[in-house]
């Protein structure tokens, strides 16, 4: 999809969808706009039902003030004004109210973005505005302050979050990882203490994720392979759906062909990929005209060194993603299905995965299929792409669950006798 081809109006109306069923929104609750070249405010209205919300519905304020549409603006215009006024380089401004980030906005304590690499890069540093009367003029200076100050990620006392960038989309990619960064957080506390990544980390996986592989032209494609990328997007539309993925973040591949195979894209929208998109990778070269995800090098070790496995998925779900930034480890033993699909969860620590891509496939076996690397990411495996899927959701779900049982009481896990009549009854051994 090419998001700046869409009139503003239908910019805004695709985002907050997205704000809205992804439930970092409510009803009433949170505003977009953008500015176009005439000066114009392109804003959602105010007091309008945002999970229903048509391109007829947005409303286009003039630099005189003069309203134009069937609704009044959003009551939060002074604020978007205000930024636009301070930072004429920001085009699209974003608000909502999800409910970690309120949760740090009422802590008034911002949430640690160091905890992955890719947040601070994302989201530039971050900073709290005072709290004031929403929709008051008051407020609108309190966040152009920060804006003005060089800050594109607003949280609000109180209130919510305010993100500014040069457009709507790329706000949302930044609001997204802000949000997903504070249930991180939030989920690292619920089981330990969270470990951040030093300045010095952040550059070496900054330097070191840089990917560049020679071109080639590919022939005519097989039908398994055009078979691949489809069933390939259709599943990575499904974890994103399932916040396994978020916009930015999330890379599936498949091996079509002993020396080949296809990988997610690096830099396009997850929820939006389409066949044409996906990128193959054959004997070291890459396809012209496209730029493979930046684990390519680590997917490429595992087929090499294992050939009975035809699928990885490299991602950071929220909740198994608290054991890659606490001491706290994952064990499989929570329920049968967990140790079945998932057996013994290594963890690895964190840059083995772009500058060490052999010896972490070496760390892969049959009793190991899946890899949490420190303060990075998740590496999960599988005979075809369902079983690596299948296998990521259930590793997931098995977090949330450890997570929630520290609520509730101890936790007990399957003891070495019940192991072993598992591994028994289902040919394990």
């Amino acid at each position: 999809m090419n998001f700046d081809m869409l009139h503003p109006r239908d910019q805004i109306c695709l985002i907050m969808e997205r704000i809205y069923y992804y439930g970092m929104t409510t009803t009433s609750g949170g505003n977009l706009s953008i500015i176009d070249k005439n000066g114009d405010i392109w804003i959602s209205p105010g007091g309008y039902d945002k999970g229903s919300l048509t391109r007829d519905d947005v409303v286009c304020v003039k630099p005189d003030g003069t309203v134009i549409g069937k609704h009044k603006p959003s009551s939060e215009l002074p604020f978007h004004r205000s930024v636009y006024e301070s930072r004429p380089d920001i085009k699209a401004v974003l608000h909502a109210h999800p409910p970690a980030l309120v949760a740090f906005s009422i802590a008034r304590r911002l949430p640690n973005m160091s905890l992955i690499s890719d947040t601070l890069t994302v989201c530039g540093k971050i900073a709290m505005a005072e709290y004031d009367v929403p929709g008051s003029e008051k407020l609108g200076k309190k966040i152009g302050k920060k804006f003005i100050e060089g800050y594109n990620t607003v949280l609000l006392e109180n209130h919510g979050a305010v993100i500014g960038a040069e457009n709507l989309f790329r706000a949302f990619m930044m609001f997204e990882t802000l949000d997903y960064s504070a249930r991180l957080e939030i989920n690292a506390l619920s089981i330990g203490t969270p470990r951040s990544l030093s300045e010095k980390n952040i550059a070496v996986y900054r330097n070191k994720a840089k990917i560049s592989l020679d071109a080639f032209i590919p022939a005519d494609r097989s039908a398994a392979e055009l078979e691949a990328r489809y069933q390939m997007c259709k599943l990575i539309k499904r974890a994103y759906n399932q916040r396994l993925f978020t916009s930015a973040q999330g890379t599936f591949s498949v091996r079509t062909a002993p020396d080949s195979f296809i990988i997610t894209p690096y830099g396009k929208d997850r929820k939006y990929l389409e066949p044409e998109d996906i990128v193959t990778v054959k004997n070291g070269l890459c396809e012209a005209g496209k730029s493979p995800s930046r684990s390519v090098r680590l997917h490429e070790a595992i087929y090499k060194k294992h050939p009975e496995i035809n699928s990885v998925i490299v991602a950071h779900p929220p909740a198994v993603m608290a054991f890659a930034v606490t001491e706290r480890e994952f064990d499989s033993k929570t329920i049968p299905e967990s140790y079945i699909l998932l057996r013994d969860v290594v963890k690895i620590p964190f840059g083995t995965t772009f500058m060490q891509p052999d010896m972490t496939a070496d760390t892969i076996n049959k009793r190991t299929p899946v890899l949490i690397a420190e303060n990075d990411c998740v590496i999960v495996t599988g005979t075809d792409l369902l079983n690596a899927f299948d296998r990521l959701e259930v590793l997931e779900y098995s977090a949330e669950a450890l997570i929630h049982t520290g609520v509730i009481g101890d936790v007990v896990l399957i003891n070495d006798k019940e192991v072993d009549e598992i591994e028994v009854a289902f040919n394990m051994k």
